[in-house]
Protein backbone atom coordinates (compact mmCIF):
# COMPACT_ATOMS: atom_id res chain seq x y z
CA UNK A 1 0.00 0.00 0.00
CA UNK A 2 1.23 3.81 -1.14
CA UNK A 3 2.03 5.87 2.11
CA UNK A 4 0.67 8.55 0.86
CA UNK A 5 -2.87 6.39 1.32
CA UNK A 6 -2.07 7.04 5.09
CA UNK A 7 -0.35 9.92 5.32
CA UNK A 8 -2.01 13.65 4.96
CA UNK A 9 -0.35 16.60 4.89
CA UNK A 10 0.48 18.83 7.78
CA UNK A 11 1.03 21.65 5.86
CA UNK A 12 -2.87 21.86 5.37
CA UNK A 13 -4.31 24.64 7.55
CA UNK A 14 -7.16 22.44 8.36
CA UNK A 15 -4.82 20.28 10.34
CA UNK A 16 -2.03 21.62 11.65
CA UNK A 17 -2.44 22.58 15.14
CA UNK A 18 -0.52 26.00 15.20
CA UNK A 19 -2.29 27.57 12.27
CA UNK A 20 -4.93 29.81 13.70
CA UNK A 21 -8.46 29.10 12.62
CA UNK A 22 -11.03 31.82 10.56
CA UNK A 23 -12.61 32.21 13.48
CA UNK A 24 -13.13 31.04 17.58
CA UNK A 25 -13.55 27.44 17.88
CA UNK A 26 -15.28 26.20 21.16
CA UNK A 27 -12.95 23.79 23.61
CA UNK A 28 -14.07 20.35 22.69
CA UNK A 29 -13.83 17.91 25.78
CA UNK A 30 -14.07 14.42 25.84
CA UNK A 31 -17.17 12.24 26.05
CA UNK A 32 -19.53 13.34 28.91
CA UNK A 33 -21.18 11.63 31.57
CA UNK A 34 -24.04 9.56 30.92
CA UNK A 35 -26.52 11.69 33.11
CA UNK A 36 -25.00 14.89 31.36
CA UNK A 37 -25.13 13.18 28.14
CA UNK A 38 -27.91 13.73 25.55
CA UNK A 39 -28.88 10.57 23.47
CA UNK A 40 -29.43 10.77 19.77
CA UNK A 41 -31.86 9.26 17.96
CA UNK A 42 -29.40 6.97 16.62
CA UNK A 43 -27.53 5.72 19.54
CA UNK A 44 -27.10 2.18 20.06
CA UNK A 45 -28.27 0.78 23.46
CA UNK A 46 -27.92 -2.69 24.84
CA UNK A 47 -28.99 -5.27 22.43
CA UNK A 48 -29.22 -2.65 19.83
CA UNK A 49 -27.26 -3.12 17.23
CA UNK A 50 -29.24 -5.47 14.96
CA UNK A 51 -31.94 -2.89 15.68
CA UNK A 52 -29.74 -0.55 14.26
CA UNK A 53 -28.66 -1.97 11.12
CA UNK A 54 -32.11 -3.31 10.63
CA UNK A 55 -33.31 0.57 10.34
CA UNK A 56 -30.52 1.86 8.43
CA UNK A 57 -31.20 -0.97 5.79
CA UNK A 58 -35.16 -0.26 5.62
CA UNK A 59 -33.76 3.78 5.39
CA UNK A 60 -31.65 3.18 2.46
CA UNK A 61 -32.93 0.56 0.18
CA UNK A 62 -31.04 -0.60 -2.86
CA UNK A 63 -28.30 0.53 -0.91
CA UNK A 64 -25.37 -2.62 0.23
CA UNK A 65 -25.11 -1.78 4.05
CA UNK A 66 -21.61 -2.32 5.50
CA UNK A 67 -20.58 -2.23 9.00
CA UNK A 68 -17.52 -0.34 9.76
CA UNK A 69 -16.21 0.83 13.71
CA UNK A 70 -13.97 3.96 14.15
CA UNK A 71 -11.53 4.82 16.55
CA UNK A 72 -8.77 6.95 17.29
CA UNK A 73 -5.13 6.47 19.18
CA UNK A 74 -2.42 8.40 19.94
CA UNK A 75 1.26 7.49 19.30
CA UNK A 76 4.80 9.25 19.59
CA UNK A 77 7.61 9.53 21.40
CA UNK A 78 6.52 8.41 25.05
CA UNK A 79 7.75 5.20 24.59
CA UNK A 80 5.58 2.05 25.28
CA UNK A 81 7.42 -1.14 26.72
CA UNK A 82 6.19 -4.63 25.90
CA UNK A 83 6.30 -8.60 27.22
CA UNK A 84 9.15 -10.02 25.25
CA UNK A 85 10.90 -13.71 26.19
CA UNK A 86 14.27 -13.27 28.27
CA UNK A 87 15.96 -15.38 30.15
CA UNK A 88 14.87 -16.15 33.96
CA UNK A 89 15.88 -14.00 36.24
CA UNK A 90 17.04 -10.83 34.41
CA UNK A 91 15.42 -7.95 32.78
CA UNK A 92 15.49 -7.75 29.29
CA UNK A 93 17.22 -4.35 27.65
CA UNK A 94 14.68 -2.18 25.69
CA UNK A 95 14.68 1.51 24.34
CA UNK A 96 12.09 3.67 26.17
CA UNK A 97 11.63 7.11 25.24
CA UNK A 98 10.07 10.18 27.70
CA UNK A 99 9.22 12.94 25.54
CA UNK A 100 6.20 14.14 24.33
CA UNK A 101 5.39 14.72 21.14
CA UNK A 102 2.77 12.60 19.07
CA UNK A 103 0.32 12.51 16.28
CA UNK A 104 -2.85 10.76 15.89
CA UNK A 105 -4.02 8.04 13.95
CA UNK A 106 -7.67 7.60 12.99
CA UNK A 107 -9.09 4.57 11.60
CA UNK A 108 -12.32 2.53 10.51
CA UNK A 109 -12.30 -1.31 9.70
CA UNK A 110 -14.99 -3.45 8.13
CA UNK A 111 -14.65 -6.47 10.78
CA UNK A 112 -16.84 -9.27 8.43
CA UNK A 113 -14.09 -8.41 5.69
CA UNK A 114 -11.42 -7.34 7.01
CA UNK A 115 -10.75 -3.87 4.88
CA UNK A 116 -9.74 -0.58 7.16
CA UNK A 117 -9.38 2.53 6.16
CA UNK A 118 -7.06 5.55 8.44
CA UNK A 119 -5.26 8.32 8.37
CA UNK A 120 -2.69 9.87 10.53
CA UNK A 121 -3.53 13.39 11.49
CA UNK A 122 -2.07 15.94 14.04
CA UNK A 123 -4.63 16.51 16.27
CA UNK A 124 -8.22 15.36 17.25
CA UNK A 125 -10.95 17.83 16.76
CA UNK A 126 -13.78 18.19 14.80
CA UNK A 127 -11.98 19.59 11.87
CA UNK A 128 -10.08 16.36 11.84
CA UNK A 129 -12.86 14.37 11.98
CA UNK A 130 -14.40 15.89 9.13
CA UNK A 131 -11.25 15.33 6.77
CA UNK A 132 -11.72 11.40 7.86
CA UNK A 133 -14.99 11.17 7.41
CA UNK A 134 -14.93 12.74 3.98
CA UNK A 135 -11.71 11.18 2.67
CA UNK A 136 -13.68 7.57 4.12
CA UNK A 137 -17.10 8.64 2.28
CA UNK A 138 -15.01 8.85 -0.90
CA UNK A 139 -13.93 5.02 -0.87
CA UNK A 140 -16.86 3.80 -0.67
CA UNK A 141 -18.45 2.52 -4.25
CA UNK A 142 -22.02 4.14 -5.55
CA UNK A 143 -24.35 1.56 -4.27
CA UNK A 144 -22.50 1.29 -0.72
CA UNK A 145 -23.91 2.79 2.62
CA UNK A 146 -21.55 2.91 5.44
CA UNK A 147 -22.81 2.40 9.22
CA UNK A 148 -19.85 4.07 11.73
CA UNK A 149 -19.85 2.59 14.90
CA UNK A 150 -18.00 4.68 17.13
CA UNK A 151 -17.85 6.32 20.91
CA UNK A 152 -19.04 9.18 22.64
CA UNK A 153 -15.65 11.19 22.03
CA UNK A 154 -17.05 14.81 21.97
CA UNK A 155 -15.36 15.92 18.38
CA UNK A 156 -17.77 12.72 17.16
CA UNK A 157 -20.97 14.35 18.14
CA UNK A 158 -19.94 17.90 17.25
CA UNK A 159 -22.71 20.19 16.05
CA UNK A 160 -20.03 21.33 13.39
CA UNK A 161 -19.69 17.32 12.20
CA UNK A 162 -20.70 16.98 8.77
CA UNK A 163 -21.34 13.79 7.55
CA UNK A 164 -21.35 12.64 4.48
CA UNK A 165 -24.80 11.31 2.48
CA UNK A 166 -23.41 7.56 2.08
CA UNK A 167 -22.86 7.29 6.17
CA UNK A 168 -24.10 7.18 9.21
CA UNK A 169 -23.19 7.35 12.51
CA UNK A 170 -24.06 5.03 15.10
CA UNK A 171 -22.57 5.78 19.50
CA UNK A 172 -21.70 2.90 21.20
CA UNK A 173 -22.96 3.17 24.84
CA UNK A 174 -21.24 4.94 27.64
CA UNK A 175 -17.70 3.57 28.91
CA UNK A 176 -18.27 0.80 26.85
CA UNK A 177 -14.80 0.12 25.18
CA UNK A 178 -15.01 -3.49 24.98
CA UNK A 179 -17.49 -3.23 22.21
CA UNK A 180 -15.42 -1.39 19.48
CA UNK A 181 -12.98 -4.20 18.07
CA UNK A 182 -10.22 -1.37 16.92
CA UNK A 183 -9.50 -1.14 20.63
CA UNK A 184 -8.00 -4.40 19.70
CA UNK A 185 -5.95 -3.44 16.81
CA UNK A 186 -4.57 -0.22 18.83
CA UNK A 187 -3.38 -3.17 21.15
CA UNK A 188 -1.76 -4.92 18.63
CA UNK A 189 0.27 -2.19 16.82
CA UNK A 190 1.06 -1.17 20.47
CA UNK A 191 2.23 -4.23 20.99
CA UNK A 192 3.57 -5.85 18.09
CA UNK A 193 5.26 -2.79 15.92
CA UNK A 194 5.56 0.46 18.20
CA UNK A 195 7.05 -0.44 21.44
CA UNK A 196 10.32 -0.36 22.25
CA UNK A 197 10.95 2.22 19.88
CA UNK A 198 12.64 6.10 19.96
CA UNK A 199 11.65 8.48 17.38
CA UNK A 200 13.57 11.85 16.71
CA UNK A 201 11.14 14.21 15.90
CA UNK A 202 7.16 13.91 14.94
CA UNK A 203 7.92 13.01 11.12
CA UNK A 204 9.50 10.12 12.33
CA UNK A 205 6.08 9.56 14.38
CA UNK A 206 4.26 9.63 11.21
CA UNK A 207 6.40 7.31 9.47
CA UNK A 208 5.84 5.07 11.88
CA UNK A 209 2.40 4.72 12.04
CA UNK A 210 2.18 4.73 8.21
CA UNK A 211 4.58 1.88 8.37
CA UNK A 212 2.69 -0.14 10.95
CA UNK A 213 -0.69 0.31 9.48
CA UNK A 214 0.48 -0.91 5.85
CA UNK A 215 1.52 -3.55 7.70
CA UNK A 216 -1.18 -4.50 9.58
CA UNK A 217 -3.39 -4.24 6.52
CA UNK A 218 -0.51 -6.37 4.36
CA UNK A 219 -1.26 -9.40 6.50
CA UNK A 220 -4.36 -11.16 5.37
CA UNK A 221 -6.63 -11.64 7.86
CA UNK A 222 -5.34 -10.22 10.51
CA UNK A 223 -7.63 -6.74 11.18
CA UNK A 224 -10.54 -10.03 10.63
CA UNK A 225 -9.21 -11.77 13.03
CA UNK A 226 -8.75 -9.24 15.75
CA UNK A 227 -11.72 -7.50 15.02
CA UNK A 228 -14.79 -10.05 13.83
CA UNK A 229 -15.35 -11.57 17.27
CA UNK A 230 -18.26 -14.44 17.81
CA UNK A 231 -20.66 -11.87 19.26
CA UNK A 232 -20.32 -9.57 16.30
CA UNK A 233 -20.67 -12.49 14.05
CA UNK A 234 -24.10 -13.65 15.23
CA UNK A 235 -25.66 -10.00 14.47
CA UNK A 236 -24.08 -9.23 11.13
CA UNK A 237 -23.06 -12.21 9.32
Amino acid sequence: MDRRQVRQNLSSAQCRPDVAAAGPLAPEGPARSPENREQSAGALQKRGLRRALTAAAEAHPGKRLRVFFQDEARFGQKGRLCHRWWLKGQRPPGLCDQRFDWTYLYAAVEPKTGEGFALVLPTVSTVAMNRFLADFAATLAPDDHAVMILDGAGWHASKSLVVPANLILVPLPPYSPECNPVERIWLFLREKLMSLRVFPDQDAIIDACCDAWNALVAETGRIKSLCFPPWLQKVIS
